[in-house]
């Protein structure tokens, strides 16, 4: 099965108002956006968006926004994970997947499940799955490393199209690009390190730094994919510093600073998470003002 999830993959913010309360005007004004600007494909509900601070209904809601806003334009990928198998499952079978491409589903967290019980996890889900499954390993999230063998075996079911790498790992991560099925794609996780990902196989991003500077960031994607790799770098090394001030006090904090800035989304996170300190906000104020890229 072709993977219609390649190039610039936005995980998408959820924006809240003062009162905490969903944005969707700014919703709307986001996904618009990233269309404008290049983005290739949509996440939905992925870790970015805040998901588990959301209610069932905003979470619909939500998604319908991002349909609707959409409309039919770029292929939609939804986050769907869990460390329940079974509620993972069922959930999937409740769900209307009408404008929705596939699903994201992540490496089960907090119940540290070792390398067979990933395996099984993920096959089930894939069994269960109408759309096409993207697996997510991110370790310094999760507590545990799906590894380059296990991911490659799951590469091997029919349903399973990609895996977003974000363990930082570049061996174990070209031990999958090497060991993979050639219809297997394997998405960057971490936007630092997508165009040396890229220029080793990689074939996608799904990332956090290009809810706001879109345009520069799938320039650079198609810079690679192309063989301008001049280009690419000058792209990768403008953007480097930015990529890395975003993820200085928690994702996604640092790119709803910048997004505040760029007057995407108003500055606000649910508990447990809060705006980035005084100095990274300073930071980031300083390099968007100071890099043409990014505007």
């Amino acid at each position: 099965m072709e993977n219609i999830f390649r190039g610039t993959g936005i995980a998408l913010i959820t924006p809240f108002n003062g009162d905490f309360s969903v944005d969707f005007e700014a919703l709307e004004r986001i996904v618009n956006h990233v269309i404008n600007n290049g983005a290739d494909f949509l996440v939905a509900l992925g870790t970015t968006s805040e998901a588990p601070t959301l209610t069932a209904d905003e979470k619909n809601r939500v998604v319908g926004t991002i349909l609707k806003v959409n409309a039919g334009r770029l292929p939609v990928l939804l986050g769907m994970g869990g460390n329940n198998t079974q509620a993972v499952i069922e959930a999937i079978k409740a769900q209307d997947f009408s404008g929705i491409q596939g699903i994201l589903s992540v490496v089960p967290y907090y119940n540290k499940p070792n390398q067979r019980g990933m395996k099984a996890h993920f096959e089930a889900i894939a069994d269960a799955s109408p759309v096409p499954v993207v697996v997510y390993n991110v370790p310094g999230r999760v507590g545990v490393n799906l590894q380059a063998a296990t991911c490659v075996e799951l590469a091997k079911h029919p349903n399973i199209i990609a895996v977003k790498e974000a363990s930082g790992n570049l061996q174990q991560i070209m031990e999958i690009l090497r060991d993979k099925p050639a219809d297997f794609d394997v998405l960057s996780g971490d936007d630092g390190i997508t165009q040396p990902l890229m220029a080793l196989g990689a074939t996608g991003v799904i990332s956090v730094a290009a809810n706001a500077y879109t345009k520069p960031f799938s320039q650079m994607m198609h810079a690679v994919k192309e063989g301008r790799t001049e280009e690419a770098l000058k792209l990768h090394y403008a953007m480097m510093r930015m990529n890395q001030l975003i993820f200085a006090d928690g994702n996604p904090a640092g790119i709803k600073c910048l997004m505040n800035l760029m007057g995407l989304c108003k500055n606000v996170l649910r508990l447990p998470l809060v705006p980035v300190n005084e100095k990274v906000q300073q930071d980031i104020e300083n390099e968007y003002n100071s890099n043409i890229i990014l505007k």
